[in-house]
């Protein structure tokens, strides 16, 4: 509607909240926002893959964090937490296979192994990740006040009918907003 992406209400509610765990959120900023700034300034969104592609066009569309993983590579349960510090987040710097830990408090998702997100939905890591050779995903829409629940649904729907034309006759689940 021509605003800047961190102008609308839910982006600074994410904001709100990456400041709170004390993030900067105009130098970390949540994964819907930096993607609609990318796709702004680019022209159009990065190509990773079809399914990260798909999610990632939610996400901007409705201007929603959204992550993906593959849960035949999760250990144990995902769960948000704030960090100790200690936790293992594998990545890639330089193109190198790098481990980083968060800092102690930020929140993330994890599994029993390690982070799979920092700063809750900023930076997915390498472990988890969707690839081309994934079989079973998990798609986590995530939203804050004043987003409703009706709104994050519709985003849901949307992405479990692409996922049903990427891929005819695959099993999806949705599950409503809480």
């Amino acid at each position: 509607d021509g605003r800047a992406p961190h102008e609308d209400p839910h982006m600074a509610a994410w904001r709100a909240a990456y400041t709170a765990f004390g993030s900067k959120p105009s130098r970390t900023r949540n994964s819907a926002e930096a993607l609609a700034r990318r796709a702004l300034a680019d022209g159009g969104l990065p190509r990773i893959n079809l399914l990260v592609d798909l999610y990632n066009a939610i996400s901007v569309a409705h201007l929603i964090p959204v992550g993906g993983e593959d849960i035949d590579r999760v250990t144990g349960t995902m769960r948000l937490v704030r960090a100790t510090g200690d936790e293992p987040f594998h990545t890639a710097a330089g193109g190198e296979s790098a481990v980083e830990h968060p800092d102690a408090g930020e929140v993330v998702w994890r599994d029993d192994e390690g982070v799979t997100c920092r700063r809750w939905n900023w930076r997915q890591g390498v472990r988890t990740r969707l690839t081309e050779e994934s079989v079973n995903a998990v798609f986590l829409l995530e939203s804050l006040a004043p987003m409703t629940g009706t709104e994050l649904d519709a985003a849901s729907t949307e992405l479990a009918e692409r996922l049903e034309k990427l891929s005819p006759g695959a099993r999806i689940t949705v599950r409503p907003a809480l």
